[in-house]
């Protein structure tokens, strides 16, 4: 079984912003292959079934951001997930608005939710798409901008990087993290 996490704030607040494109990468997905994210586990918003031949357990942590890792751990936890099987969706500063990449290892890069995962899961080994929402503009706090809503080009552009985000992991599970690299970066 694989888990994938995306990452984002709970309520209607924060819904939009450019911290929750997790969220909405795994709705994506979720939504592609009819799996139904509805029940509350975890301190998590969860659901499982297929995509095609994987099983996978698609998840969104309820905690804020910089708590993340109780609900991954616990979800990880209780599914028997090994830690090479955990897949992580997040928003990225330092990548150009909508350009997707796959990282295996590494620190958090500055990213508190990711943070939270690697201290609850003592370790750095999970997968990560990272999707890039571009640097703020000068003068504009980070930790204002991954709160704030998309400007509306980028809102035009949206649903293009979901469906590519979500096909991207698709063809990660399916045909290994090379393939999907080669496509999508």
């Amino acid at each position: 079984m694989k888990a994938i996490f995306g990452l984002g704030n709970p309520g209607v607040h924060y819904q939009w912003s450019r911290h929750n494109i997790g969220f909405q990468v795994v709705d994506r997905l979720a939504e592609k292959y009819h799996i139904l994210i509805c029940t509350k586990r975890f301190k998590a918003l969860c659901g499982t079934g297929w995509i095609d031949t994987k099983e996978v357990v698609l998840a969104k942590p309820m905690t804020f951001m910089n708590r993340s890792g109780e609900a991954v751990r616990k979800a990880v936890n209780f599914f028997h997930v090994d830690m090479k099987d955990v897949i992580v969706v997040h928003d990225d500063l330092d990548l150009p608005f909508g350009r997707l990449r796959f990282k295996r290892r590494g620190g958090d890069g500055g990213h508190q939710g990711v943070r939270s995962i690697i201290e609850s899961l003592n370790g750095n080994t999970f997968l990560r798409l990272r999707v890039g929402i571009g640097r703020p503009p000068k003068g504009v706090d980070p930790a204002e901008y991954v709160l704030e809503p998309l400007d509306a080009i980028q809102q035009f552009d949206l649903d293009k990087i979901l469906s590519q985000a979500a096909e991207s992991l698709s063809v990660m599970l399916l045909e290994g993290m090379e393939a999907a690299m080669n496509r999508y970066h």
